[in-house]
């Protein structure tokens, strides 16, 4: 399934530059690990789900999941497919919305966000730092 309707793009594109613009303006009052704008949920929502679209566009395969609860989840990377059983591949990352988003955009790293403990992430390949940001 995807996880923004192609109907959807331009609304996504937008709700992600909005929340990039408006994480932007936020560094200039607050630490970067901590961004967290003030947007509608609807906004959150669409920005979440066309990132995790660009994240699959870029890394496309079906080895590790990627879950930003509770808006969407894709796979991305070759390697091992789910177990047929329990439909979970190998490799499982979950992020909070606004750790991926500030990731997403390139307000903080990945060895950032790890060190702080908001990735949660089980299995081998366990690092997307050589596809973040999506911003560029």
């Amino acid at each position: 399934m995807a996880v923004i309707l192609e109907r959807d793009l331009e609304r996504g594109r937008i709700a992600f530059q909005q929340w990039h613009t408006a994480a932007q303006q936020s560094l200039q009052t607050a630490a970067a690990i901590t961004i967290n704008p003030t947007l509608p949920r609807s906004t959150w929502a669409m920005a979440v789900r066309y990132s995790l679209f660009l994240l699959e566009r870029r890394a496309p395969g079906p080895g590790v999941e990627v879950r930003v609860a509770p808006w969407g989840a894709v796979k991305i990377l070759d390697g091992p497919e789910s177990d047929p059983h329990n439909l979970t591949p190998p490799d499982v990352i979950e992020l909070e919305p606004d750790v991926w988003l500030r990731l997403a955009c390139g307000i903080t790293t990945w060895n950032q966000e790890k060190d702080a403990g908001h990735i949660s992430a089980v299995g081998e390949r366990d690092d997307l730092s050589d596809l973040l940001p999506l911003t560029r």
